[in-house]
């Protein structure tokens, strides 16, 4: 079970709005806070305001997507140990190396469930945190 206190600050970045909300529903029940972006440009304002702990990024995403958003996050020497989870409906070789190239740590194909999203919140947010 969760210990009280421990919950992660947690970026979901998607284009759709079912997304966000199951990605949001899920989180909070794991105990998380969670903020939402609906594309690229919103969640780099996002990131520099609330320094998030774990960011999820969908890679389809209209003006700058997933890949280029990513990696500004990345390039920026504050944000550039936050671990990334790349979030797509593709499950192809391609697009997982292209996320790794980019500086993201895991890849979830939609749609996930609330197991897959709490897991990789485990995974990586102890990671972050320091946590075994």
């Amino acid at each position: 079970m969760d210990i009280p206190g421990s919950g992660l600050k947690v970026l979901v970045i998607d284009d759709s709005n079912t997304i966000r909300r199951s990605a949001e529903i899920f989180l909070k029940q794991g105990g998380h806070e969670v903020l939402l972006a609906e594309d690229g440009f919103d969640a780099l304002s996002k990131v520099n305001d609330y320094e998030p702990d774990l960011i999820f990024c969908d890679i389809l995403m209209p003006r700058l997507d997933g890949y280029q958003t990513c990696a500004i996050i990345k390039r920026n020497a504050k944000f550039s140990g936050v671990p990334i989870v790349m979030l797509s409906s593709k499950d192809g070789v391609f697009d997982k190396a292209r996320g790794r190239m980019v500086g993201s740590q895991d890849y979830l194909t939609k749609p996930f469930t609330k197991d897959q999203l709490l897991q990789a919140v485990k995974a990586l947010g102890s990671a972050k945190q320091g946590l075994v």
